[in-house]
């Protein structure tokens, strides 16, 4: 009995070490045709320099889906088409924000109104500003110290944490709720200190929301040099503000994400890949999120170049309106639902464009530790971090109707420098870290479609 034992763990193990050289053999295939035939950084220089920053309802945002449309056609797609989608429409309007002390000059400000923020109709909105350093600060002030005033959340992005992501999280609040937590007490508007890494005066954008109950009041953001001088300033004088700003909601219209797929040989259980194909309407949305789209083409581009006979259905999703409505990835879900459509498996990448460093799995232990047991194959392309327990907005229905999802994670230090900015332009990205990414992604969804 021992003998027999013995002989078939012997076996097991050698039909493993086949296995894993097998993939291993593979993983090199990828990585080799992507790092030398990849179009993924050619492709995302045409989608930022000849379209541009890419809002959802707005024009460049249509052209970026005919775009996306032809690009998954030329990697080999068996099938794409356009998935209807209603999404609000945002327009920035012509803004400016200026600050004076008592019985000085006006000084303009670098300012971006956040995203769906409310416009103050062309006209001037004055107030006296008064400062809160957090969350606990603010809700200390009685309504009649705020009332009439523009009240200036001054919350910096927490350096101590390695991981920025927990950081951004951890600021996010302020930029979603500054703008209703002022009108609550009678402030005039809010203004944001940028959630930003950096120390430089780019001020940053991002979605906001307004309480149904209280009035829609405006909220700016600054960059961190202006916070640190206002700070300054309001410790040694009263500081009055002045905002103008032409932005606002204009309605809904109907747009459109872009799927294309490569059909299964075994079955049609599907596996998703995908980014968003919007972006905030500065910069050119080259990390945010060009990176994840190129990304996800060059998954099915390097099946078909390299003539992976997939099992089940590979499919990519360029979603729409991730920035401010999530309109797209709630679409999207709706329908699986209503198609009743199996899926396996849902990886995004929205993180940007840097170097992969790691694969975070919102899943059940038993997928996990599966991801993880295939780690040794991952670790030559510097992937080695698979602790993260979530996974991208866009593909959150999926996970809430049980599918196993997860999210690519990119080297986060240089990110949240210049995230919703005009700083994030495509000379921001390099080639090589780029298509590594989209190398493990190809090669996960390889090992998800031979093993699940």
């Amino acid at each position: 009995m021992k003998k027999m034992i013995g002989t078939s763990l012997l076996l097991f193990g050698v039909i493993a070490f086949g296995q894993s050289k097998e993939d291993s053999l593979q993983f090199r295939k990828i990585s080799t045709e992507i790092l030398n035939n990849g179009k993924g950084y050619a492709e995302l220089k045409e989608l930022t320099k000849t379209i541009g920053h890419r809002l959802s309802g707005s024009e460049a945002y249509e052209k970026s889906v005919q775009w996306a449309e032809q690009k998954l056609r030329d990697a080999g797609a068996d099938k794409v088409w356009l998935q209807e989608v209603t999404i609000p429409v945002w327009v920035r309007g012509k803004e400016s924000l200026h600050i004076k002390t008592s019985g000085g000059t006006w000084k303009n400000i670098k300012m971006l109104s956040l995203g769906n923020s409310e416009r103050t109709g062309g006209k001037d909105v004055f107030g006296e500003i008064i400062m809160v350093k957090s969350m606990e600060e603010y809700d200390l002030l009685p309504a009649e110290k705020v009332k009439d005033k523009i009240v200036f959340f001054n919350y910096p992005f927490n350096q101590e944490n390695v991981q920025t992501f927990i950081s951004y999280r951890d600021a996010g609040a302020y930029r979603r709720t500054a703008a209703s937590l002022t009108a609550k007490k009678g402030g005039k508007f809010a203004i944001i200190r940028s959630l930003s890494s950096a120390f430089d005066d780019v001020p940053h954008t991002g979605n906001m929301r307004y309480d149904e109950n209280v009035s829609k009041i405006p909220a700016v953001t600054i960059g961190s040099t202006s916070a640190d001088e206002l700070e300054s300033l309001l410790k040694a004088h009263s500081v009055t503000a002045k905002l103008n700003s032409n932005c606002g909601m204009k309605g809904e219209k109907l747009s459109h994400s872009v799927i294309g797929e490569i059909s299964g040989k075994k079955d049609q259980s599907v596996i998703v890949v995908g980014g968003h194909l919007d972006s905030w309407d500065v910069g050119e949305g080259a990390h945010d999120d060009g990176a994840g789209i190129v990304q996800s083409i060059e998954v099915l581009r390097t099946f078909k170049k390299l003539g992976i006979q997939n099992n089940h259905t590979i499919r990519a999703v360029c979603f729409a309106n991730e920035e401010n409505g999530t309109k797209g990835g709630k679409q999207y879900g709706k329908t699986v639902k209503e198609k009743n459509e199996k899926h396996l498996f849902a990886i995004e990448s929205d993180a940007g464009g840097y170097s992969p460093r790691g694969i975070s799995l919102e899943m059940n232990d038993d997928h996990r530790n599966q991801i993880k047991s295939w780690g040794h194959l991952f670790l030559p392309y510097g992937v080695y971090n698979f602790e993260g327990k979530y996974s991208g907005s866009d593909i959150a229905p999926l996970h809430e109707m049980g599918v196993p999802t997860a999210e690519l994670v990119p080297e986060p230090q240089r990110y949240f420098d210049i995230h919703h900015t005009a700083e994030d332009t495509f000379e921001k990205v390099n080639r090589r870290e780029l298509l590594l990414g989209a190398t493990v992604m190809t090669q996960l969804i390889y090992m998800i479609d031979k093993n699940w």
